[in-house]
């Protein structure tokens, strides 16, 4: 089929294409820049999607049958209305409209199921309200003029080529011997998906009649605590981790923050948790996570040949470390 990847330069959009084209599918990419590095089978589209005039514009005339919807303008913001104007401007001839949420579109809470209720037009968080925005503009045109929309919510995706400082913040310090700050009592609960199996999803919902007009969450089922995911990223690079625990309330006076760029536990890795229940996608689009230490190990094979971050800066972290109360010992 004739694909349209929005957003195929990033993350998600490189393996994407990839598996489109080993797929058999024609590929074209919408991105702001006029050529990218995935090879001349994938036909290049020059426009930025927050410019709904500029969107319309690069897409007159064309004929896609499956689109995939993955930028995100972290900067600006992509709104409820960038994505609805994309949506008209692909045309009628659409099979599949794919859109890649996040588990922020909940905005807080453990153990959603989709047919939650997703986070109010008027969440504080920028992104988050944007993301739950959108996905109810979606659906509406679902109910409306029938667009065969998927979305999918993934959290923490890890895997080769990840833009964010987290695997590797870690494997940078466990490879120096370093003591791994644990903020608080490391029980805060994280969940993860490897980039892999999300675009296998992703592929999956292509081609299941009962997946049009349904939300998935994308995720390994069982969230683990900080210091479990620590514990996993030593494995996969065959370290022994030592863990200092720190108060959360200490490290945040300190500067410390989830962003950086005074970072202390990778990047956005600290923040209250928002967990998934997987089986609609387990049920519906036959959805089998990678083992998380399995899927660690492959990406750190790639970390170790194309680690491409700056020499870590351990400054904050040996103030902290030096000056800090410490608590009692972690334990997962």
């Amino acid at each position: 089929m004739n694909c349209l990847v929005i957003g195929g330069t990033g993350f998600v959009g490189q393996t994407l294409v990839a598996e489109l084209l080993k797929a058999g599918h024609s590929v074209a990419i919408m991105h702001r820049r006029a050529k990218h590095n995935l090879g001349r089978k994938v036909r290049n589209i020059m426009a930025d999607r927050n410019d709904s005039q500029a969107v319309r514009a690069a897409l007159a005339g064309t004929k896609f049958e499956l689109v995939f919807d993955n930028v995100y303008d972290g900067d600006r913001g992509t709104t409820a209305g960038h994505v609805e104007a994309t949506v008209r401007a692909v045309g009628d001839n659409i099979k599949r409209y794919i859109f890649m949420s996040s588990v922020a579109a909940y905005g807080d809470g453990l153990n959603h199921h989709e047919g939650d209720a997703l986070a109010p037009d008027d969440a504080p968080e920028l992104y988050v309200r944007n993301k739950a925005m959108s996905e109810r503009a979606l659906f509406r045109l679902h109910q409306r003029i029938g667009l065969p929309v998927v979305t999918l919510r993934p959290p923490y995706i890890y895997g080769a080529g990840n833009p964010y400082y987290r695997e590797a913040f870690f494997w940078d310090r466990l490879r120096a011997g370093r003591s791994i700050i644990i903020p608080g009592d490391g029980r805060r609960l994280m969940q993860f998906v490897y980039i892999k199996d999300l675009v296998k999803a992703a592929m999956r919902a292509i081609d299941e009649p009962a997946a049009v007009g349904h939300a998935f969450n994308i995720a390994n089922s069982r969230p683990i605590s900080q210091t479990e995911a620590v514990d996993a990223f030593a494995k996969a690079c065959r370290k022994q981790p030592k863990f200092v625990r720190i108060p959360r309330e200490y490290i945040l006076r300190a500067g410390g923050h989830p962003m950086g760029p005074k970072l202390y536990f990778g990047m956005y890795f600290d923040v209250p948790p928002i967990t998934l229940v997987t089986a609609k996608a387990q049920r519906i689009l036959k959805f089998k996570p990678t083992d998380f230490v399995a899927g660690l190990k492959e990406t750190h094979r790639w970390y170790v040949r194309n680690h491409g971050f700056p020499k870590p800066d351990f400054a904050f972290e040996d103030s902290l470390l030096a000056n800090a109360p410490v608590l009692a010992p972690a334990k997962a």
